[in-house]
């Protein structure tokens, strides 16, 4: 069984379906329809709903999609949503705000706004235009235009007041602790099918092996396509979010150590102060809900050739930590990816951590082309790591994603770059020598051509802005 709060009330949940979503339960199961279904893919965040997790003795809150969450994600959380808003009758100051400042839509999306806005009252005591831009990113109803709604929200900068969650957080605190030390796993049983919670590289290891088959599950942004788009029934689902070894950030000397389950937005301070474009394009990887929940792990084992990741860590000449049956490894990312969504992971094993070297010496840049600025799929990612000694290209790692049947380095390109000065004219051989790495394809988000010559620009746009590192005039950051 699994045990969390809906809002200020414990709950015990144990026979039911291991693949129901939290926005399933939410309208089905206790008939609180506050929260609303529109895309179920975690697109359009009228069903955002917020989560409080007891980290260093304090709640940390976040917003999430609840119809991609599972539900047996919940254990030892609590799980806030729009109706527990309202404090003895009277409205919860972001909910006041919208009605003051005519922010309110035709309902069905405006829940979706007000959690959002709740995460930004809990989490920012001066909140600025871009604050809220970040946090209502993933809702994307415009009935009313954003201008109103950022007026409501931007009007509670500096006048936030002890709200009846901050009042109850002492006795919150004591509660979650109380199930996680009394419960600290959990499960769901469904007939034969079950939702598994281990809590160490152990127990996550022990499930595997007695269920070959099962799906792993960690932030589920893509996995829980499968369930609401595809309606597939996984038979056990494992859940990876409360594995400590999978949980945890390590800065090192020469490297930083990401745990395979460690949310995107739970590594961004780190990145933005080790790789500034890296976490640049993680602003751009989803929503902040989608943020909130989707690992570096799972994008890394999806395998897909179009996430985001693999062709940074391709350029940063990242390392795997892998667990198989057979005992731990490092595996190179380079050679991690073995064809379209295939790899070199070992069967009933897993991704423990990334390792990414620290390389201050290396010119580091990143860039995603999409047809939408936010929340989009990549046409074309890459990402380039640069030696330069003198102005000369000593060392050149080119990764790319949206060129093949997966992430890939353009070896051809890297050594036409070696030797030659790190200039427009410098770089013409390693364009030409693109079409010698890449034959990209036509598909719904781009051609082979555009591809082809997209990435050839992009190495003249690194060019020009390490020629002219403050020239902001190539990245288009607000449209008018």
């Amino acid at each position: 069984m699994i045990r969390f709060l809906i809002n200020d009330r414990e709950v015990t949940v144990d026979h039911i379906s291991p693949d129901t979503t939290v926005l399933e339960y939410l309208r089905t199961k206790v008939e609180q329809r506050g929260t609303k279904e529109g895309c179920a893919s975690g697109d359009c965040g009228a069903c955002t709903v917020v989560l409080a997790d007891v980290i260093e003795g304090r709640l940390q809150y976040r917003h999430i999609n609840s119809c991609i969450t599972l539900l047996g994600s919940l254990h030892g959380k609590q799980l806030v949503t729009v109706e527990h808003l309202k404090e003895q009758g009277a409205l919860h100051p972001v909910q006041q705000a919208m009605v003051d400042l005519h922010g309110s839509q035709c309902g069905f999306c405006t829940p979706g706004f007000i959690m959002s806005m709740f995460f930004l009252y809990k989490n920012y005591e001066q909140p600025t235009r871009a604050d809220v831009e970040r946090a209502l990113a993933g809702n994307l109803c415009r009935c009313t235009g954003y201008r109103p709604i950022i007026d409501a929200a931007l009007s509670l900068a500096g006048n936030r007041s002890e709200d009846a969650f901050a009042k109850q957080e002492a006795q919150t605190v004591e509660r979650l602790n109380a199930i996680r030390s009394q419960q600290p796993s959990g499960s769901l049983q469904y007939g034969t099918r079950q939702f598994l919670i281990p809590t160490n590289s152990d127990e996550l290891l022990d499930a595997l092996k007695t269920h070959p088959d099962a799906k792993l599950l960690a932030g589920g942004t893509d996995f829980s396509l499968s369930i609401t788009q595809q309606l597939h029934q996984p038979e056990t689902i494992i859940y990876t979010g409360r594995v400590a070894e999978l949980t945890q950030i390590e800065v090192a000397e020469h490297c930083l150590k990401i745990g395979a389950a460690v949310a995107y937005s739970d590594a961004e301070a780190l990145l933005h102060k080790h790789f500034p474009s890296f976490a640049d394009l993680l602003e751009r990887l989803g929503s902040l809900q989608v943020r909130n929940q989707g690992t570096l792990g799972g994008n890394i084992a999806n395998a897909s050739p179009i996430g985001d990741t693999p062709p940074v860590l391709l350029a940063l000449d990242a390392v795997l930590h892998v667990r198989g049956q057979a005992g731990r490894q490092t595996l190179p990312i380079r050679e991690f990816f073995t064809g379209y969504r295939q790899t070199k992971l070992p069967e009933m094993g897993f991704i423990e951590s990334i390792e990414i070297p620290l390389q201050p010496e290396r010119l580091v840049q990143v860039y995603k082309i999409s047809k939408r600025l936010d929340d989009d799929i990549s046409a074309v990612c890459a990402a380039f790591s640069i030696l330069l000694e003198d102005g000369v290209v000593a060392d050149a790692r080119l990764g790319f994603g949206g060129m093949a049947a997966t992430p890939a380095r353009a070896l051809n390109a890297e050594q036409a770059l070696i030797g030659q000065p790190f200039t427009e004219q410098g770089i013409q051989t390693a364009q030409q020598a693109l079409s010698q790495d890449f034959s990209p394809i036509d598909d719904v988000r781009a051609s082979g051509a555009y591809r082809l010559q997209v990435a050839q620009n992009l190495l003249l746009r690194a060019v020009l802005e390490q020629d002219n590192p403050t020239n902001e005039a190539m990245e288009v950051v607000q449209y008018a």
